[in-house]
Order: C-alpha cells, then structure tokens, then sequence
C-alpha cells in the first residue's frame, strides 16, 4: 500500500491504495519554472506575437483598462499587474488613466478585499477597480448581433479608453476549448443575455474541450469579440502555469495570434497519455479555488471522465466551502431529478445556471461519482452523486459495490488542468 496526498479545499487529504492498481498517476508535464517574472513580463510585451511591441502601441496621455481574472481562476494577477502599471507609467500613462475591470462573467460580485488580494495592495491603491456584474444591463453597451444570434452587449468601462489589455491565465475549457484570450471580454465582461446566448451553444456535440475549429461556443465568441473589438486597440497578457500556481510562459500580443500559440503550448503542458480507461479514477481539483463549489468542480468532472470507464467510478476531492455556486444549479435539479429532463428543458430555456446543471449530469451519466466534500449530504444527492463523504477511504467502500475486485486506477492529483486521452 502507498500512501498518496491530494489538495482539497485550502488543505489535503492523505489516503493508501494498493499502488500494483495503479496504471497511471495524470500530471502536468514538467516544464523549466519561469525564474524571473519581471523579465518575463517585459519580454513578452515587447516581442509580441502578431502585434507590435508595446512601447509602440501606448502613447504618452493614452487610457487604458486592464481586464483581470475573478478568485475562481488562478491567475498570479498580483505577481505581473504591478509590472504592467509601472510599464504603463514609465510610457506616460498616468494611474489616473488606467482602471482595472475585473471579468466576473456571470460569477458573484467581488468585495474590495478580493479584489486587492487579486492584483496586490500597491496597485490596488492606485487605480481605480471595477466589477463586472452582467446583471446590471445599463452597464453595457450593445455592439451587434452575432450570426448565432447572440446579441452583444459589452462592458461600458471597456468602451471609452485608448486601449484594452486582456490579462489572465490558460487551460482546457470544458465546452468552449479553451479559456484565455477573448473569453475576457465574452463572457468576461459581457452581459447576462449575451452570455446565456452563447453558452447556449454548450449543448452542442461539436462544443467540448480543446476544441476550437467547429466549436459553435468558442467561434460565437470570437464573432462577438470581433464585432467589439473593430477600431480598438486590444492586447493580450496570457500566462501559463503549472500545478504550483508557477509561472510556465507568457504569451502577449494579438488576442487571436498569442492566444493560438499559447494554446498549443497548453495542450503540451496540460495533455496527459493514458494506456487506457479504468475501473476507477481518483481525482482531485486541485484545491482551492478549483474546488470552491460546484460550480467550479465540474470542470474537473469533465477531466475525469476522460480517463475512465463508462460504468466506472470516480472519487472526486472537492471541498466546495462555497456549496453550489449557483442557487439555479440547485433548483434544476431539485425540480427536473434526472439528466434527460435537465437538457430537454434548457434546449427550450437555455438558463444560466441551468445550463451548470447539464454539466454536472453529463459526466455522470458516464460513470458514477462520489465526492470527498463537505458539501451538504442532502444536496449531493438531488444533483444525483453516488455518495458525499469525509474521507477517501469511505468513498472507497462505497465505490467497492460497482468495481471488480482488483480495478484499474488512474490518479488525477491536478485534475482542473489534466486532459488525458486514450494513446491511440
């Protein structure tokens, strides 16, 4: 028996299983830590990809707002914005001409605690930040209408400065391929409408992860950027980080060219292997935030069940102090019980916050999952989980029913990042 420790939650949980069991431990691929992030930094912004560096695109008295990530994905925004303003200064942007806009999405509002922590104290103290709430419609202004028919309504805050600076960091997305680049403007900071619109589009077979070309979600996405973006300067700032929350590499530059350069780069770092499904897989988010409710776990349920069985079983560590996210994802379930009910109703109502409920399901319909959580036992099992337990040692009895007597394991340690596939 080999004892293994997974995060969960702002700790980690320990537990033995017999390692002969064990046919694949799924990690990020090593890769050398980016020792200096200044340079690092500065280099990236000055030897852009598809756009010119940045001392040529920013003039002195020029407006700028940065776009930054909300707590739900691991940024490091703390580690480079104090880079990017003081870059700003020393090309003649004041701190009074640069606001940071942070893309909620359709996530919770922000407390000014959150957001210093997000960007840091010194630059918390000197510009001016703002959320993005896609509730509030008369923050938005309309730009068009997508060919899919999203309406596109953009934050206000975006709208009336010289140039846009789209910072954050990438990985797998589980229905629009992946995050980064435009996703900080659509759905970053887009309004409610446009969002449900678009990730309406989740529903379809073609919209899953790593997927760009033919995924209706990510090329409506790029239509509404696009339609925003016409006569405005817009810069990318994406990063790459390991499962340490390290820097990796940074991409900068054109939002459309940098962002397809790092993804390639993503797929080498997050991609992982597998000699083939098992019985069993043991997964963990990665801790916080990637397990701060479930709303945010399901990404990892997706990851998973790359990796196993149809019929099998998952044991996910996903502490969700936050509970579900999402008080629709709760009622969807509670009202609609199964999985067929849950698509048929949002193919007539797409909702968001409905649409998460879908999301949880679908993996769920592949393999049976049990939580290692301190989610409300009662609610883990209107949203149809095997069983929510304290411990892995007690999902493993309860998973013992469904599995061969000797499972094939596969560990997933850094299950929010990990994509694995099949070798052939």
């Amino acid at each position: 028996m080999k004892t293994y420790e997974f995060a969960y939650g702002r700790s980690s949980k320990k537990f033995k299983i017999d390692e002969e069991l064990v046919i694949k431990e799924v990690r990020t691929k090593p890769f050398p830590v980016m020792e200096d992030i200044k340079s690092g930094v500065i280099e990236a912004i000055y030897n852009p990809i598809g756009s010119e560096p940045i001392d040529k695109i920013i003039r002195p008295g020029d407006t700028v707002a940065f776009i930054c990530n909300d707590p739900t994905r691991v940024a490091n925004s703390f580690d480079f914005m104090p880079i990017l303003v003081n870059e700003m200064n020393r090309l003649g942007v004041k701190d009074e001409d640069m606001r940071i806009v942070f893309s909620l999405g359709t996530h919770r509002d922000m407390p000014h605690e959150e957001m210093v922590e997000s960007v840091g104290e010194e630059v918390a103290s000197r510009i001016k930040m703002y959320n993005s709430t896609a509730t509030k419609t008369e923050d938005f202004q309309y730009f068009g209408t997508t060919s899919r028919g999203t309406p596109v309504w953009i934050n206000k805050l975006l709208c009336d400065v010289d140039h846009i600076i789209m910072t954050g960091t990438i990985v797998h997305h589980y229905f629009s391929g992946y995050g980064g680049g435009r996703k900080a403007i659509l759905p970053g900071c887009a309004a409610m409408e446009t969002v449900r619109v678009n990730h309406s589009f989740m529903l379809d077979e073609n919209a899953g992860l790593g997927r760009t070309t033919g995924n209706p979600v990510y090329e409506d996405q790029m239509e509404g950027v696009a339609l925003f973006a016409k006569d405005r300067s817009l810069f990318l700032f994406n990063a790459i980080l390991n499962a340490q929350h390290q820097f990796l590499r940074m991409f900068a530059g054109d939002y459309i060219a940098a962002h397809k350069e790092a993804c390639k780069f993503v797929d080498e770092v997050y991609g992982c292997v597998i000699p083939e499904e098992a019985d069993l897989v043991i997964a963990s988010c990665g801790g916080y935030p990637k397990d701060i409710n479930v709303y945010q776990m399901q990404k990892t349920m997706d990851n998973a069940a790359c990796a196993v069985k149809k019929g099998g079983v998952v044991i996910l560590l996903a502490d969700c102090e936050e509970g579900s996210g999402s008080k629709l994802l709760e009622e969807s379930f509670k009202r609609l019980k199964t999985p067929e009910a849950i698509k048929a109703e949002l193919e007539k109502n797409f909702q968001i916050g409905a649409n998460k409920a879908f999301a949880v399901s679908r993996p769920i319909s592949r393999a049976r999952f049990i939580l290692v959580t301190s989610l409300d036992r009662e609610m883990a099992r209107t949203m149809l989980f095997t069983g929510a337990v304290d411990t892995v040692e007690e999902a493993l009895e309860v998973a013992k029913p469904y599995l061969p007597e000797k499972p094939t394991i596969i560990l997933m340690p850094e299950g929010s990042l990990t994509v694995p596939r099949v070798e052939n």
